[in-house]
């Protein structure tokens, strides 16, 4: 999904997301719900900047994501842990963890709410026996506009890339379609991408917890104000 633009993901989102701010808080989280927890699995783990911060805080971090440019960067940013390239819907690691966590909304692209509750088994398969499951959703039905039309440039290595972004919705999915201009001294290129994530109720997604065998909670803020479900397994 991210195949044309991994290179340039970290230089897009310096700006736009404030890691520091949010590893903060969800090491503060993870503290609060069990003080003993020091293994995380960082799920859609992107390039790695949550979990170089949680492992700057004293956690033992590894991630899997289904990009590989994005499985690479994070490796390299985290040495000491391990990073895999995996479906978060489907995937079999041997390791159990204290915390599974899916931030950034990326959830979303499981995109049917059936896919969302097999995502979810999936995490309850890789939490130690008293663990807990952090996700951060995408936006519920009716907050997007496609209307808007984003444009951000930023400055990497010599080239200006621009990205420029619009929406489209469907019935329960949205579609985010970017558009990169790369403009260096070797010329000027252009990459398109298409994301595609499902667009889920607070009531529906609370079901597909409890339906994976889950006791969820939900914050409404969470660490980038997207809202936030917190989860331990049913007894």
């Amino acid at each position: 999904m991210f195949d044309a633009s991994a290179q340039f993901y970290d230089a897009i989102y310096a700006n736009l997301k404030d890691y520091g701010e949010e590893t903060t808080k969800i090491a503060g989280l993870i503290r609060a719900i069990n003080p003993k927890y020091r293994t995380v699995l960082d799920i859609a783990c992107g390039t790695g900047e949550h979990a170089r911060l949680l492992a700057k805080a004293g956690f033992t971090v590894d991630g899997l994501d289904l990009e590989p440019a994005f499985v690479r960067i994070a490796q390299n940013k985290n040495p000491e842990g391990r990073f895999v390239e995996a479906d978060m819907r489907h995937f079999e690691l041997t390791q159990r963890y204290d915390v599974v966590m899916c931030l950034f909304s990326s959830i979303g692209y499981a995109r049917t709410l059936e896919q969302v509750t097999d995502t979810l088994r999936c995490f309850r398969k890789h939490l130690s026996a008293d663990g807990a499951v952090i996700v951060e959703p995408w936006f519920a039905p009716g907050i997007l506009d496609p209307a808007r039309v984003d444009r951000i440039s930023r400055e990497r290595d010599g080239a200006r890339i621009t990205r420029t972004s619009r929406i489209e919705l469907e019935e329960g999915l949205s579609r985010l379609l970017f558009d990169y201009e790369i403009v260096s001294s070797a010329g000027t290129r252009h990459l398109h991408e298409i994301h595609e994530l499902g667009l889920f109720t607070q009531g529906e997604l609370m079901g597909a917890f409890h339906a994976a065998g889950f006791d969820p909670t939900y914050d409404p803020t969470g660490p980038a104000n997207r809202g936030l479900y917190i989860a331990r397994v049913l007894k």
